[in-house]
């Protein structure tokens, strides 16, 4: 470790995080966290090892650390779900956990060894901090990348018969695709829980995993091996009860869906305690009122996890009172749809297409280049002094506005992320761009 020791060790530590896929930014209430969170030995780890995907004898090359004692090292921060391992093509690939999805989910889903208590408290502190700055500088209003997108309860759908409703927009399609399934903890609801915040009788066992990310949580004790029949179980349950579906934002391969209430749920707390409202991608539909079938119950106003419904007057001086929808902050989760006992809630299309990355891959390159992280994941040794004056140099050119704006923008974005996927092809990782 050299002379890297304490509150400066920790520090550097903080650093790395904040440069992976999502930022973390440093101060006094992180440093606790990565105290706590992380021993000496596996902070060193951490800080040296690359910013993507790289398998074991890499890492050793770059840190530097005897077989046997860097192997011990990973295996207990993947334990703890702090570097994440992909079995991949025969062989193992580490990348530290960025805070979410990361450090945050994982710590709150470990079965365990684990002081759920302190952690809690110590995560719920981060995410307060500065005023929710970890909100403000992931999903403020140039933010034009997120991890989580909605997926719209099927059977809300206005005319589902008749209405395109792609398979990536499916729950029972996304998980009839998949070859492994985990069902774990909530982290949400289990942080509330042990900061006594949790307000809800929801249960905590409903994080759904599928492919090689459920296979990263049951290999380390994260979360049970379920079959398909459990799984399209739990989403079952997941429905009645009037949970929103958050997925991961891909069309191909997707990782999780979170089955989220409005009270414990963090993406939505982006939404209702800060107002970011990049936070969460909506989905492709969007909640429609028939108001001669509203009876004014109040269900839906009760039930919306974000507070876009509201009951106003049927007329000046009414006592009626009937729903009406903002539609400017509607998800299209269709959670509203599902306590309409009058069916005059139904999903129908938007206007206009959301668009979602195709891949993980595709994802994580948006994610970077918007969060200013993504000459880290290009120039990923953070042990080359060559490398280093690159991600300086690269860093600067694409946090120019301008260039920034181009990348993203309908018109260049594709051509963009296909001259990224021959640049890791051309690396022999042309396996990263299919995950």
């Amino acid at each position: 470790m050299g002379h890297l020791s304490g509150k400066q060790l920790y520090e550097k530590l903080g650093n790395k995080i904040d440069n992976l896929t999502v930022r973390a930014p440093y101060n006094d209430a992180l440093y606790s966290v990565l105290k706590t969170f992380y021993s000496e030995p596996e902070a060193d780890v951490v800080i040296k090892m690359p910013y993507g995907l790289s398998d074991f004898n890499r890492i050793q090359k770059i840190i530097k650390y005897n077989e046997s004692k860097l192997r011990n090292i990973l295996d207990q921060l993947c334990s703890k779900g702090l570097v994440i391992d992909i079995y991949v093509n025969d062989n193992y690939y580490y990348m530290p956990s960025p805070f979410v999805i990361g450090i945050f989910e994982f710590t709150m889903m470990r079965t365990k060894d684990t002081d759920y208590k302190t952690c809690s408290k110590l995560l719920t502190e981060y995410f307060n901090s500065d005023n929710g700055i970890f909100f403000s500088t992931n999903f403020n209003d140039d933010s034009n990348a997120t991890l989580f997108r909605t997926l719209p309860h099927e059977t809300t759908i206005k005319d589902l018969d008749y209405t395109e409703i792609l398979d990536y927009e499916k729950a029972t399609a996304i998980i009839k695709e998949s070859d492994k399934f985990s069902i774990g903890t909530c982290s949400c609801r289990h942080e509330k829980f042990h900061t006594d915040e949790k307000t809800c009788d929801f249960p905590l066992d409903t994080c759904a995993s599928f492919g090689y990310a459920a296979d990263f949580l049951i290999r380390n004790n994260m979360a049970k091996e379920v079959s398909k029949t459990k799984m399209l179980e739990n989403m079952a349950r997941s429905r009645e009860l009037g949970l929103v579906f958050i997925a991961d934002n891909v069309k191909k391969n997707v990782t999780f869906i979170c089955n989220c209430c409005g009270c414990c749920c963090n993406v939505l707390a982006g939404l209702n305690n800060f107002g970011y409202f990049n936070a969460l991608l909506t989905s492709n539909f969007i909640a429609s009122i028939d108001q001669d079938l509203c009876n004014g119950c109040m269900e839906c106003f009760k039930t919306c996890p974000i507070d876009a419904i509201e009951m106003i007057e049927e007329s000046p001086g009414s006592k009626k009172k009937k729903a009406s929808i903002d539609t400017s902050i509607c998800l299209g989760c269709g959670v509203c749809c599902i306590k309409c006992k009058t069916d005059a809630l139904k999903l129908i299309p938007r206007k206009e297409k959301i668009i979602y990355p195709e891949t993980t891959f595709e994802r994580t390159i948006l994610q970077c280049l918007d969060k200013g992280t993504l000459q880290n994941q290009i120039f990923d040794n953070p042990q080359s002094k060559t490398q280093s004056f690159m991600r300086v140099l690269t860093g600067a050119f694409l946090k120019l506005p301008a260039i920034k704006k181009t990348l993203m923008s309908d018109i260049l974005r594709s051509r963009f992320l296909k001259a990224m996927e021959t640049g890791i092809k051309l690396q022999g990782k042309g396996w990263i761009t299919k995950i």
